[in-house]
């Protein structure tokens, strides 16, 4: 694994706790070009609030952290 990569799991292994008290989760996909891949888990994987949750906590950490992340996208 990149260190990058490890960089960033670093990162949203900090996150996961607060997530997690929704009953919700976040999981490391890849990392590519500036783009982290995550996928959503319990709660969070039908949540209307999906898209907030990424841009607004996620993303914006990830960006702040980790050098060379761009954007946050979600896959299944």
């Amino acid at each position: 694994m990149q260190e990058k990569e490890q960089e960033i799991i670093r990162v949203i292994n900090k996150i996961r706790p607060y997530i997690q008290r929704d009953g919700g989760d976040v999981e490391f996909v890849k990392f590519a070009d500036g783009c982290v891949s995550v996928r959503m888990l319990g709660a969070c994987s039908d949540c209307l609030m999906q898209d907030s949750t990424i841009r607004e906590g996620v993303e914006l950490i990830l960006k702040d952290e980790v050098e060379g992340v761009d954007e946050v996208v979600v896959v299944e």
